[in-house]
């Protein structure tokens, strides 16, 4: 039965962002218990409250983007499309981070950005 659930969040998470990374593919083989708090988690984090889950999503690309963690900001880019999130919306996000992260961040998140949302 806890396989089922396990299998139904790993569905729940690509029909969010697209793909599931290969970590919580892992974890949920690896480490179930683990898998299931993380994911117990992460809803909790993604859920509205009072931040809406799209403003969550575009904290989640710039900070993505100052990282330059190209996995991060494709999975966080595909889950915004998903919950209507714009191309402009994205844009000024990146410009937040350009202001404190520097030029590499803001380019980064542009050429994802250009490579996600077509």
């Amino acid at each position: 039965m806890a396989k089922k659930g396990a299998d139904k969040d790993l569905k729940d998470l690509k029909k969010k962002i697209g793909k599931v990374p290969k970590f919580f593919k892992e974890l949920m083989e690896k480490d179930p218990e683990m898998f299931k708090l993380v994911m117990k988690f992460e809803q909790h984090i993604w859920d509205d409250g009072a931040l809406s889950r799209k403003t969550k999503k575009l904290i989640a690309i710039a900070i993505a983007a100052a990282l330059r963690d190209q996995h991060a900001v494709y999975a966080q880019m595909g889950g915004a499309a998903k919950l209507g999130v714009t191309k402009e919306e994205i844009e000024e996000a990146l410009r937040v981070a350009f202001l404190l992260s520097g030029m590499p961040a803001y380019v980064y998140g542009k050429a994802q950005m250009d490579e996600v949302m077509k």
